[in-house]
């Protein structure tokens, strides 16, 4: 009898505890900051503005500028040369805004998969995650003579 006492008041209890929501003025302060809960408990500052946390790396760059050129930015863009674990280049890539790819100033066709840009040029398979914190996971492989190694932002 006591244990259904127990339950009931227990339960009672939870359906009326009130809910915590967050107040208007710091919803507001999130929204002008670029913050979220969870990246102000890693150091964003709320009293600051969004390119201002966004040079702190808080915030991602679509987030910080209103402009439809920012909705266009890719992870993958900009000037990368694939090495030998030697540290030799093996290929320059450079690769535009719109996901456009060269190696080694030749045009190369480049696809999306699983969160990665993939391109070929001749035997070398080239692969560039598009989340920048994975860390060593750019690399290139030559199925051809069998070696690989990593590519690295320049």
């Amino acid at each position: 009898m006591k244990m259904k006492l127990g339950i009931a008041v227990v339960a009672v209890l939870l359906t009326h505890t009130p809910a915590h929501a967050i107040s208007a003025k710091y919803r507001q302060q999130l929204e002008r900051s670029g913050c979220t809960e969870v990246s102000e408990g890693q150091g964003c500052d709320i009293k600051k503005t969004k390119a201002e946390n966004a040079k702190a790396g808080f915030v991602n760059e679509a987030a910080a500028s209103q402009g439809s050129a920012a909705k266009s930015q890719t992870p993958y863009a900009g000037q990368w040369v694939a090495k030998s674990t030697a540290g030799a280049t093996v290929a320059t890539i450079r690769i535009d805004k719109k996901e456009h790819v060269w190696v080694n100033g030749k045009r190369v066709n480049a696809k999306r998969s699983d969160g990665a840009l993939v391109f070929h040029q001749g035997k070398i398979t080239f692969t560039i995650q598009g989340d920048r914190s994975l860390k060593s996971e750019d690399a290139w492989v030559d199925s051809d003579a069998g070696t690989k190694g990593p590519i690295v932002v320049e």
